[in-house]
């Protein structure tokens, strides 16, 4: 699908024609014959576009004569939400830029391009090149932090309940939120060398603005205190999931051990009483009519015995 806007009285309209449009800004469902029209059309190399497109694609940029190419990774909510998946996933956003033109290419709906789309974006404007690829930078780290945020709140209601009680459901969302962490690590680490190499070849033309290069500057910083963030999360996630699997660990060894106190408690009174159950002609007090009631007496006896026995050498703590 491919959407055309343009900037009037300080709003963005959608418009339907190309000629007038300032932004373009492309996601499925779209055809790959589409693709190579617009490529052909507009002179810009189709790999751009097939690039942006592919959720596998790092953080980069490339020049052509023609036009260049932003390639920038942004948090987004997993669709898929199967207990095995991601809570977020990275993916990323193309920003092909012209003279005139600018495109923006994202394989799923993005909430960062939204925001430009309604208008939440304050200063937005698209025929200013520079402003808009930083905003959208600024949104992105901005992403970021607000998602690292929701994630370790989920993370400590979800320690809460596992204090109670370790259920599956927890662990396995413990697991989605270390997937998760994991996206964001690799993701931003990607972001950070992007921009720290843009800034190094002055690859947006900022170094005679201190606006833009102040801005970008905050960007910079905000993306590696997003990095560090991620990092200090997925540690303590890490070493919490350790910590509940020794529990989890622990407590199943105390319970198989006091399992077999209880069945060695059990076991030798039925024992003595198993050998009175055979067949047997001679055994002791067979006649007497008080021996059933000298066995259970002597097994009553015999597994009190144990008990203070394992209770003395600590067998039952």
């Amino acid at each position: 699908m491919i959407r055309y806007f343009v900037l009037q009285d300080n709003s963005l309209q959608e418009t339907e024609l190309m000629e007038n449009a300032q932004w373009v800004h492309i996601t499925p469902p779209i055809s790959p014959l589409e693709l190579e029209n617009l490529s052909k059309q507009q002179d810009i190399p189709l790999d751009f576009f097939v690039d942006s497109l592919d959720i596998d694609e790092r953080s980069r940029y490339d020049r052509e004569e023609e036009a260049s190419l932003i390639l920038l990774n942004s948090p987004v909510l997993n669709n898929e939400l199967r207990d095995n998946k991601a809570i977020y996933i990275t993916v990323p956003i193309g920003i092909i830029l012209q003279d005139d033109l600018i495109y923006t290419v994202s394989q799923e709906e993005n909430p960062i391009i939204d925001k430009f789309i309604k208008g939440a974006v304050k200063g937005f404007d698209p025929v200013d090149h520079t402003k808009f690829i930083l905003k959208i930078f600024q949104e992105s780290v901005l992403n970021y932090l607000d998602a690292l945020k929701k994630l370790n709140l989920k993370r400590n209601l979800i320690e809460q309940e596992l204090y109670n009680s370790s259920r599956n459901s927890e662990l396995k969302q413990l697991l989605r939120i270390e997937k998760s962490l994991v996206y964001f690590m690799n993701s931003l680490r990607a972001n950070d060398l992007l921009m720290m190499k843009m800034k190094r070849t002055d690859f947006l033309k900022i170094r005679d603005n201190e606006y833009f290069e102040d801005l970008f500057e905050d960007i910079i910083i905000d993306n590696g205190q997003a990095l560090e963030m991620s990092n200090v999360y997925a540690n303590i996630l890490s070493g919490t999931m350790e910590t509940y699997a020794s529990i989890i660990s622990n407590n199943m060894n105390v319970f198989i051990h006091r399992l077999t106190i209880i069945t060695i408690i059990l076991m030798v009174p039925t024992l003595v009483a198993s050998f009175y159950g055979m067949n047997l002609e001679y055994l002791p007090f067979s006649g007497s009519k008080y021996t059933f009631y000298f066995l259970i007496l002597f097994s009553l006896i015999l597994g009190m015995f144990l008990v203070w026995f394992f209770r003395k050498n600590r067998g039952g703590q």
